[in-house]
């Protein structure tokens, strides 16, 4: 028996591999399915099953792709409705794989459907469990994100994701190990670890959600208490999960597509323009009005949560070798329409003629030099960041809720920045596409501040 997590930092997801006796499962994939074929061919194995834990609502999931690629089943939960063939589990399902066992828990409270997976190796043993959204490491899946049905609030699945940790989880052995579907830095829960793999025992001792004298109104307190506004993406990622979605080779083919910079102009007149470059190349020269996100930060979670409508026309601008990574990032979280890329880059438009844009970036002293003479100061980091330290004065403006603060940049000077300047140039490309432009990006964010207040600042 082989398990092997499959983790993926920019969404902050695992996704598993497991065989046993030239046999395989893959549990919640990525939508890209290559390196699950891949392993599969290195190791000589047939893929039987493809699990899913839940309709996964921050990333669009690979089963039809990998399904129609191998021919193997795909594996829902209890109460899954889905617009293709698939096995709905029963509570308790038994699943072989070669010399060893998977078996369904039903474990609703994140979703409906959502399940978790008991694997039991060759001697019959509780080995690890596959727990989804249901069972992070330090936390629990959020109960407000299921497609509500009838009367269901979210008090109601916080009691449901209770009563299945102590029925279905809480009884198991210590030593099994936990698998999520989930690690710090992702938009499903709260006060995830930065670990990816625990053991339940550990977990029993350090996650205040299976704490042993914890009631279940206590329980339904603190799971729902401090909840962020979910991403607005989200909705339309259960969809695709839900009811089908283009293949990633169809997306990847249809956004291959080179545009010399007059035509990319005019497609711009009906399109979002994305540059997908590091930063330092933005600030210092892209096409005006276009959106930074840049690959080399968390993208296809700011992707979902700024650019939001996942079927608006996109063009990008990107590099040459980075381009199939772009398009097959966007399309983890559903943004497959992608209509195109400026051929030859900003180097080419700005040969063309064309007017080019950058944000004014500045060191950290010469930021504290504008403070000093009255520009204000906007922090777009988030809520627990801005509260755990701030510049005095500071205007708190969340990059994820920035078009509620417009109105803050209207007039004079801004001095904006975050924790080390990724996101306060995705915050600045925003404001200058909608024409605010009196603003000044701090290079190294609040970081680079604090090193030089005490030398420079009164």
């Amino acid at each position: 028996m082989h398990v092997e997590q499959i983790y993926t930092g920019c969404l902050s997801q695992g996704a598993y591999y497991i065989t046993s006796n030239g046999e395989a499962a893959i549990i919640d994939p990525l939508r890209e399915v290559q390196p699950y074929l891949k392993r599969a061919e290195r190791d000589g194995v047939e893929i039987k099953y493809i699990f899913e834990t839940h309709f996964h609502a921050d990333f669009v999931s690979g089963h039809l792709t990998l399904a129609e690629r191998t021919g193997a089943p795909i594996v829902f939960g209890p109460n899954a409705t889905t617009d293709f063939d698939a096995i709905i589990a029963e509570h308790g399902q038994v699943f072989k794989l070669g010399n060893v066992e998977i078996i369904a828990l039903h474990t609703p409270g994140h979703t409906l459907e959502s399940t978790t997976y008991l694997l039991r190796d060759e001697e019959g043993r509780d080995h690890a469990i596959f727990t989804g959204d249901t069972l992070f490491l330090g936390d629990v899946g959020r109960p407000d994100l299921a497609q509500k049905i009838g009367k269901i609030t979210t008090s109601d699945l916080a009691g449901m994701l209770f009563d299945s940790l102590r029925t279905h989880i809480m009884p198991l052995a210590d030593d099994v190990t936990v698998y999520p579907a989930h690690g710090a830095g992702s938009a499903c829960g709260k006060k995830m670890m930065k670990e990816t793999v625990d053991t339940l025992g550990n977990q029993k001792k350090v996650n205040y959600a299976l704490r042993d004298d914890m009631t279940r109104d206590e329980f339904i307190r603190e799971v729902t208490d401090g909840l962020s506004q979910p991403p607005s993406y989200f909705p339309a990622n259960v969809y695709l999960n839900k009811n089908g979605y283009d293949h990633i080779d169809v997306v990847i083919d249809r956004a291959t597509v080179p545009l010399a910079p007059a035509d990319f102009k005019a497609a711009a007149a009906n399109a979002l323009v994305l540059d997908v470059r590091d930063r330092d190349a933005f600030v210092q020269s892209h096409v005006p009005s276009s959106i930074f996100i840049g690959l080399d930060g968390s993208f296809a979670p700011w992707v979902g949560e700024l650019l939001v409508d996942v079927h608006q026309s996109i063009l990008l601008v990107v590099h040459p070798d980075q381009l199939e990574e772009a398009i097959t990032r966007l399309s983890r979280v559903g943004f497959d329409n992608v209509i195109g890329y400026l051929d030859g880059g900003v180097n080419a438009w700005s040969a063309a003629g064309l007017e080019v844009d950058t944000v004014p970036t500045i060191s950290p002293q010469d930021a504290w030099s504008q403070i000093e003479a009255g520009a204000r100061v906007v922090d777009v980091r988030k809520c627990s960041e801005y509260e755990g330290d701030h510049i005095k004065d500071a205007i708190h403006a969340p990059l994820s809720e920035l078009n509620d603060y417009i109105s803050t940049f209207a007039e004079g000077p801004t001095v904006i920045h975050c924790a080390s300047g990724y996101r306060s140039v995705i915050a600045a490309s925003i404001l200058k596409a909608r024409g605010i432009h009196d603003l000044t990006n701090v290079a190294q964010g609040i970081k680079g501040l604090r090193a030089h207040e005490v030398s420079v600042s009164p």
